[in-house]
């Protein structure tokens, strides 16, 4: 199935969809935003930079990434 979403593409080009960050985000606005696409797949955006790229991903793919962080297999990455 073709879609119109690809990895790279501006944000401010999927205006069809809803933005949102963790509510454990910091006042600096240095968050990750996520967004869930009309055929399923999940686009992730700086927040710093709103219509900059968008990395488009799978929901196979987010869910490998979440039970990874649920599991505490990137916790390295902020010690």
């Amino acid at each position: 199935m073709h879609h119109p979403y690809r990895n790279g593409m501006a944000a401010a080009a999927l205006d069809d969809v809803v933005w949102m960050k963790s509510r454990r985000s910091n006042s600096q606005g240095a968050c990750v935003e996520l967004a869930k696409l009309p055929d399923g797949g999940v686009a992730m955006r700086n927040s710093r930079f709103p219509d900059g790229p968008a990395l488009i991903y799978t929901p196979a793919e987010v869910e490998a990434l979440l039970l990874g962080v649920k599991d505490g297999e990137f916790d390295h990455l902020v010690d």
